[in-house]
């Protein structure tokens, strides 16, 4: 069973649409067991990480993520709160599983924020399993204004301004910053990567 978050800040349909369409069964929860229990788990979100970590909270899934052995894989706000801490509004602590801080993306007038539309990513580590089938300089659809630094755990990047983390992993633990239920064929094949693990 995959196990869809439910963090009450998420983008739930379109990812439960995308999964529908490459044949995949999940299901939507907030349950610690089916969680725990999952073959995978996948973390949507939109908006900010403060309201994100607020709700995990109340649900009580902290410690639940935390200890989670199989793969686990977040979704724009949902891999930003796998890192350590967002600076958004007086700054926010996160989960803690990958190193590093989400900031706020350099506003310019040739480069506006939000990061909106469809960029290109920069593969980093082409030979992880989560990349695989996925061709350097593909084109994602991205929309944020927080990313992570390019590090070690950065499986792919992207420039808007500067550049950053769009494909990270810790362990079983991996994200992208951009949607890949939103990113045609690339998205799709990156999805099929991560039930494959």
């Amino acid at each position: 069973m995959i196990a869809v978050v439910d963090s009450g800040v998420a983008n739930l349909e379109s990812v439960m649409s995308m999964l529908r369409r490459i044949g995949a069964e999940a299901e939507v929860t907030a349950d610690a067991g089916k969680i725990k229990s999952a073959s995978h788990v996948i973390l949507p979100g939109v908006g900010a990480a403060a309201p994100a970590m607020a709700q995990l909270r109340a649900k009580n899934l902290i410690d639940t993520l935390l200890a989670l052995t199989q793969p686990v894989f977040g979704i724009c706000l949902g891999m930003q709160v796998l890192f350590e801490s967002s600076t958004e509004g007086s700054g926010t602590d996160c989960l803690g599983i990958i190193p590093g801080t989400m900031k706020l993306l350099p506003a310019s007038p040739d480069v506006p924020v939000p990061h909106m539309g469809w960029n290109q990513i920069t593969l980093k580590k082409p030979g992880h399993p989560l990349l695989r089938g996925v061709d350097n300089n593909s084109f994602v659809y991205f929309v944020h204004s927080y990313a992570a630094p390019v590090s070690d755990s950065t499986l792919a990047s992207c420039d808007y301004g500067t550049s950053f983390a769009a494909i990270a992993s810790v362990r079983n633990f991996m994200g992208c910053q951009f949607h890949p239920e939103r990113s045609g064929a690339v998205g799709s094949q990156i999805l099929k990567n991560f039930l494959d693990l």
